[in-house]
């Protein structure tokens, strides 16, 4: 077992499954990797994968309930609606004007794509789409192993010495997808480990990489 995929086992069995995405409604469905069940429930995804830029989810999850509290959770909606009622519904998100523009951007987009599952290449393309957006929306909007780096990621690896600070994005994703392909052949298999090991440095992260110092008590150090 490579040390990646043991990190994995180990916060899995300290945390159990997560669930991700929580979807309106239904909220963290742990173990069930069905989701989404439907269109709505991916643009959901993308929505929520837009506005978490630069935030917490908490807040993420403010700004989606006004939407749907105003019945303004689809693309179809969200395009009849005023530019400025928008704004004013996802402003807990921060960064709100920006964040109405990146959506009301993806939308076209999303249109054009009549229900096919688009590349990562292209969703870069599109304006306010960066690598962690783009490998959220595939990962938990359409289901496509793509490994998700944020934040944590990267303070949990530098805390356990596996990669240095320079270290950049692609460098991170293609340590865990490198790795964890060694170990998992099933395609599927793995992008539901994907969904599960993101998630579980989120939980991680929330109680050990949130403040500095970093990794203070972070039990994989004594592990790995």
């Amino acid at each position: 077992m490579n040390i990646i995929y043991k990190i994995y086992t180990l916060l899995l069995k300290k945390y159990g499954a997560q669930g991700w995405w929580p979807f309106l409604g239904i909220g963290y469905h742990p173990n069930d990797y069905s989701y989404p069940k439907n269109s709505n429930q991916i643009f959901e995804v993308v929505l929520g994968s837009i506005l978490t830029q630069n935030t917490t989810f908490v807040s993420v999850t403010k700004a989606m309930n006004n939407l749907q509290e105003n019945n303004c959770i689809t693309s179809e909606s969200i395009k009849a609606m005023d530019v400025d009622k928008l704004k004013e519904f996802i402003k807990p998100a921060g960064y709100f004007n920006q964040k109405a523009n990146y959506i009301l951007e993806f939308i076209q987009f999303y249109d054009s794509l009549d229900g096919t599952i688009p590349t990562r290449e292209e969703l870069l393309k599109v304006k306010g789409i960066g690598e962690e957006t783009a490998d959220s929306i595939l990962l938990y909007g359409y289901n496509q192993a793509q490994f998700k780096v944020d934040a944590y990621t990267k303070r949990l690896l530098l805390e356990l010495d596996l990669i240095d600070e320079k270290a950049k994005y692609k460098d991170m994703k293609k340590l865990f997808e490198d790795a964890l392909e060694k170990e998992i052949q099933d395609e599927d298999k793995r992008r539901k480990i994907y969904q599960e090991f993101h998630a579980l440095i989120v939980e991680h992260g929330k109680h050990n990489y949130s403040k500095k110092p970093y990794g203070i008590d972070c039990f994989l150090k004594d592990e790995i």
